[in-house]
């Protein structure tokens, strides 16, 4: 499929990487690398391609600042060493979120996803959007149900599903728990590699535990500073 891009990323070698992955798999066309925000900025005053790979930390100013001022028909692939940034990362115009290092088997599955966006871009509009209102739906056997995001304690991933936890039942759900995390917004927050809450069932926080009902959750190092910033903006 031909589309047209940039890479915003002030490291060259994640640079590089993004490069050889978009020339060896890809159809794109690269319009140019950018190593800071202002340069992109420059750039895309005479240009719009299709959507820009965008690193989140970069000096001057951060891939979100820079997202806040991008036109609504740019459309974004973030690309960071650090998951706390995915759920904020939706609120803009985002197909994916990238974790670094970008693997193949990762970047060809965003292809795919971005790809299947511009072929079909109303509905993969409405699906990134459909997790971010006050409902959704699973599949359940044959059955499609309905769930109330207010219900839900928390996500639990386990192997090949994930364990969606409401005070009333538990719902096995066939996919991973980080594409669910990509398609929600706070107050849901990954606080461990098998855990998102949601931030207004937590009863207590106490020596790096979460409790929601009888429920005792681990907060992980990796994921801490991301899920303290969300309940710093609670606390009097």
């Amino acid at each position: 499929m031909s589309l047209s891009c940039i890479i915003i990323d002030d490291e060259p070698n994640a640079v590089n990487l993004l490069e050889i992955l978009i020339t060896q798999n890809t159809k794109w066309s690269l319009l140019t690398k950018c190593y800071n925000a202002l340069e992109a900025m420059a750039f895309l005053k005479d240009n719009q391609p299709d959507f820009v790979f965008l690193d989140i930390n970069m000096p001057q100013l951060s891939g979100m600042e820079l997202a806040s001022l991008l036109s609504k028909d740019i459309k974004i692939v973030f690309t960071t060493a650090y998951s706390e940034y995915a759920a904020e990362s939706y609120t803009f115009q985002t197909i994916d979120y990238l974790l670094k290092p970008i693997t193949l088997k990762r970047f060809l599955a965003a292809m795919q996803k971005i790809e299947g966006y511009f072929t079909n871009p109303e509905t993969s509009a409405k699906t990134a959007a459909a997790i971010s209102d006050d409902y959704f739906f699973v599949k359940s056997g044959k059955v499609l149900r309905k769930i109330l995001l207010a219900e839900i304690q928390y996500f639990e991933g386990e192997k090949e599903y994930v364990r969606l936890v409401t005070p009333a039942e538990q719902i096995l759900i066939y996919r991973r728990l980080k594409d669910i995390e990509e398609q929600l917004q706070p107050p849901f927050v990954r606080v461990h590699n098998s855990y998102i809450v949601n931030t207004k069932q937590i009863n207590k926080i106490q020596d790096n535990h979460i409790y929601i009902s009888d429920k005792q959750i681990p907060i992980s190092e990796k994921f801490k500073d991301g899920f303290m910033q969300v309940i710093q903006q609670r606390i009097f």
